[in-house]
């Protein structure tokens, strides 16, 4: 017998999208406080981790975006990979070219993320509420 907590609890199911929204909330702002403190040089003793979060968060949460009807984990997984296989190409290719720039860098991945977020909305069309209520009924 399957038992549906959210029927049973329903203030845990308000709970959990809260908690959802907030920590989505909070992982963009410390992604645009990264690219913000890349892009203006700006010294601060937070700069690596916010850097690192925003290299390593905005690529593969925009291939996550285009796999979202997929199992959950194997689209975290597949979305941490390519957010690996970007970030390396990309210093690969700036090396190679000797054209090293830690700026030019973040505002590639700024542009690659942005790009791949206009092909989910254009492809998948933007995720409302009341779309996910209709397509659950």
């Amino acid at each position: 017998m399957k038992v549906d907590l959210l029927r049973l609890y329903p203030g845990v199911g308000r709970q959990m999208r809260f908690q959802r929204r907030a920590l989505t909330w909070v992982i963009a702002l410390a992604c645009i406080a990264g690219a913000v403190i890349a892009l203006a040089d700006l010294q601060t003793p937070l700069r690596p981790l916010l850097i690192s979060v925003f290299l390593l968060v905005v690529p593969g949460a925009a291939v996550v975006g285009l796999l979202r009807d997929r199992d959950p984990l194997a689209a975290l997984s597949v979305g941490a990979a390519a957010s690996l296989v970007l970030n390396v190409l990309l210093a690969e290719a700036m090396v190679l070219f000797n054209v090293w720039s830690p700026r030019a860098g973040v505002a590639t991945v700024a542009v690659l993320g942005a790009f791949m977020w206009v092909l989910r909305v254009l492809y998948r069309g933007r995720n409302t509420p009341a779309e996910q209520g209709a397509r659950s009924q």
